[in-house]
């Protein structure tokens, strides 16, 4: 049943009036009143009519697209390319031609600031949601953003998830496009491996995301598979307590991260010859800490990051990594999401990661 502005004001024990002047923030309300109707509001989770208010299922020519951090080249590519499909530009008239506006919503990493924006959104009448980047793995949060992608998919918005595997109860999304995260850590640590590589330490994301979680399971998993994934002289074990926990250490996905993290990896394990990092900002990071205890890269440390950023190729050496089709997939999602391209089978698809071999990874020495 539609929740109406009266029930607003009463749950709030205050007039319509007084709602509407609230929401609308063109009159004077005490701060106690106002906190109480915006408590209701969400007790409620009351939907703010806008322009489409006489159509009840009518959307707006609004899309959101969801990031951690813009300033993240990850995030930055994938909203720059999707934002190509949703608000292209015309016939050149400056005349409206189907696009949307899309507008850039830097959670920071916070699962209740994520909430609180798709609530916004679905106050806006979203035409559609863009989610990028991995997810916190958190049943309440999990609960909590099934409910409100379904609210939003039953209200007209079309829901997508660029670089995100799809939430157990999927059934609002129209697309989920999920990057291979387990293959590519998998195929980076076999290449180490394969070069000779056998104290691999690992500069790991923050553990309840579950794009850190699939990276390291795939890391883990070439690991397994040649006999190393218990340190010399360590008994082996099962996940989470064999001897790579020695070899992990979790952080930010930041230089900083990076380059604190190895510090803490070269003193637990000063024979480590070669440190993967959650990604290449953080490798950045990992390879100024190297260069600051007086070794070289690769001649006495190797080092890989993961994603493939632009930076990557201009780093001295030249980074290896692996690269995720960023601005194809986010190019990808702007289309699902302003329904220019049919959602694939099942609504989800796994983008393939690839193997860049450069100049800052070799065979160890001695």
């Amino acid at each position: 049943m539609t929740v109406t502005l009266a029930d607003v004001a009463a749950r709030a024990r205050v007039s319509p009036a007084t709602v509407s002047r609230v929401l609308n923030g063109n009159y004077p309300v005490a701060a106690s009143t106002r906190e109480r109707v915006l408590r209701a509001v969400d007790d409620l989770d009351y939907v703010l009519n806008g322009p489409a208010s006489s159509l009840a299922a009518a959307t707006s020519d609004l899309v959101g697209i969801l990031v951690n951090d813009i300033a993240d080249p990850f995030f930055g590519i994938m909203a720059g390319a999707a934002q190509t499909q949703i608000g292209g530009p015309g016939d050149g008239s400056g005349r409206a031609g189907g696009e949307k506006l899309a507008v850039i919503c830097n959670t920071g990493g916070s699962p209740e600031r994520e909430l609180t924006y798709l609530t916004l959104l679905q106050r806006q009448r979203a035409a559609a949601v863009v989610l990028t980047g991995g997810a916190v793995e958190d049943p309440a949060h999990q609960a909590a953003m099934s409910a409100k992608l379904t609210k939003l998919a039953d209200a007209g918005t079309r829901i997508v998830f660029c670089g995100r595997p799809p939430l157990p109860e999927g059934d609002a999304l129209v697309a989920a496009l999920a990057f291979d995260n387990r293959g590519g850590g998998r195929r980076l640590a076999e290449h180490l491996i394969s070069l000779g590589h056998r104290r691999i330490g690992y500069v790991a994301g923050p553990p309840e995301r579950t794009t850190t979680r699939h990276r390291l399971e795939g890391h883990r998993e070439a690991l397994r598979a040649a006999g190393l994934d218990a340190a010399p002289g360590e008994a082996h074990g099962g996940p989470g307590s064999d001897g790579q926990d020695r070899l992990t250490v979790h952080g930010p996905y930041d230089r900083r991260s990076g380059y604190e993290a190895t510090l803490e990896l070269l003193r637990r394990a000063p024979d480590v010859t070669a440190i993967v990092a959650a990604n290449d900002t953080v490798a950045l990071g990992a390879c100024a800490a190297v260069r600051d205890q007086g070794m070289r890269i690769p001649q006495d440390i190797s080092v890989a990051g993961f994603d493939d950023l632009p930076f990557s190729v201009d780093a001295v050496p030249a980074l290896t990594t692996v690269r995720l089709p960023l601005f194809e997939a986010g190019a990808r999602a702007g289309r699902l999401a302003m329904g220019k391209e049919n959602p694939p089978p099942g609504g989800i698809a796994t983008i393939a990661a690839e193997l860049m071999i450069r100049g800052s990874t070799a065979a160890p020495r001695g």
